[in-house]
């Protein structure tokens, strides 16, 4: 029994430990690299650190705006939409504003009782919503809920690889987590830990102020998702807060409450097949432009027949059709649906001046689709 407690505590004693990507550097020079340039590596910002990272308008009044940029100890995001965090105690918490990037505008920040899940357990006011609970822990490595302390800001590399003191000693494929050498479910959750909208199977830390986490606490790469996390449930036929009738989410950070829907994922595919986090130079850090990316499997596919639409037109993307942009992120700012579907209500994603009557017709006149599909 002695033996076996010290074995237990010995193995405790030399687990493995978060070391923060700077430590990566020096052997992944060229990954790293391409990396810090991402939006995975840049989500939260100093902005008196870099004030090059504040893309809101502050330069003239606006009601909305009851703070300073000097008040501000992290800028969150700079492709949709931009928020702002201020330190209170060891916690931060959000403005109620934000920055609508692409209509260059102020909007009220809040989510209204009876939304997410979570508002059901914290106080309408946004001051008495901390960010660790809700937030953090994806915009973050290794987010201590004891002491709300974090390795590093931002989707580090141990986001991904998990804990790296073994592999920084002493490199091997054996002492650190590659999603790519994970079975295809371990694979994509590690992509899902933060880009799915669901609730812990267990609450961590009720009994701290009555907190609720927004994210999978304990949760490390190479584990099951499912062990700690559990998807947002949805009734067919229904139009919820997070769903649209038939399933496709409606909100931003649903990627992979999609793409567990889809045929692709049944068929075994992974989340960076078509991705790549450490960076390229397509949107969305695709690891070749989206009109090439999907005839690299579908290679007997005929975008112009299979579309009926001009070559060279965003019809004609694959996208277009199989990934409408209907998923709100912030006001008229919508992102792709990931459940590569196709529903004729896709077709009014683009054509936005037409109704379904319009979308019916027209599909009736595509000898490659049965009428059935739409009826």
């Amino acid at each position: 029994m002695r033996t076996a407690l010290l074995l237990l505590i010995g193995c405790a004693a030399e687990a493995a430990t978060y070391t923060g990507s700077q430590a990566c550097q020096t052997c992944h020079p060229a990954v790293f690299a391409r990396w810090q340039k991402t939006r995975m590596a840049n989500v939260i910002r100093d902005p008196q650190k870099q004030p090059s990272a504040v893309v809101g308008d502050f330069s003239k009044p606006n009601p909305l705006v009851t703070f300073k940029i000097t008040d501000v100890a992290f800028v969150y995001g700079d492709k949709w939409k931009q928020r702002y965090f201020y330190k209170k105690g060891n916690d931060y918490f959000v403005y109620p504003v934000q920055w609508d990037i692409q209509n260059k505008v102020w909007r009220p920040y809040h989510a209204a009782k009876g939304t997410d899940w979570w508002t059901a357990h914290y106080p309408d006011d946004n001051a008495e919503r901390p960010t660790g609970p809700l937030c953090d822990g994806c915009h973050s490595v290794n987010y201590n809920v004891a002491t709300h302390q974090v390795t590093e800001w931002n989707v580090g590399c141990e986001k991904c690889h998990g804990p790296g003191s073994d592999h920084v000693s002493k490199p091997s494929t054996a002492n650190i987590v590659n999603p790519s050498r994970l079975d295809r479910t371990r694979a994509n959750d590690v992509c899902m830990q933060c880009h799915t909208q669901g609730q812990p199977l267990v609450n961590p830390v009720a009994a701290d102020n009555n907190r609720y986490y927004d994210w999978p606490v304990g949760y490390t790469p190479g584990a099951r998702l499912a062990d700690y996390w559990k998807l947002e449930e949805h009734k067919l036929g229904e139009t919820s807060f997070t769903h649209f009738p038939d399933g496709t989410a409606h909100k931003n950070r649903m990627q992979g409450n999609d793409f567990v829907q889809s045929q692709m994922y049944g068929h075994g595919i992974t989340c960076f097949a078509c991705h790549d986090v450490h960076g390229t130079g397509n949107n969305a850090d695709t690891i070749k432009p989206a009109r090439a990316l999907c005839q690299t499997c579908h290679t007997s596919i005929d975008a112009v027949a299979h579309s009926h639409h001009a070559q060279g037109s965003t019809g004609a993307e694959c996208t277009g059709c199989h990934m409408p942009k209907i998923e709100q992120t912030i006001a008229t700012v919508n992102v792709r649906a990931h459940t590569f579907k196709f529903a004729p209500s896709n077709c009014n994603a683009c054509h936005t001046d037409k109704d379904a009557a319009w979308t019916k017709q027209n599909l009736s006149k595509w000898t490659n689709f049965s009428p059935w599909r739409f009826e």
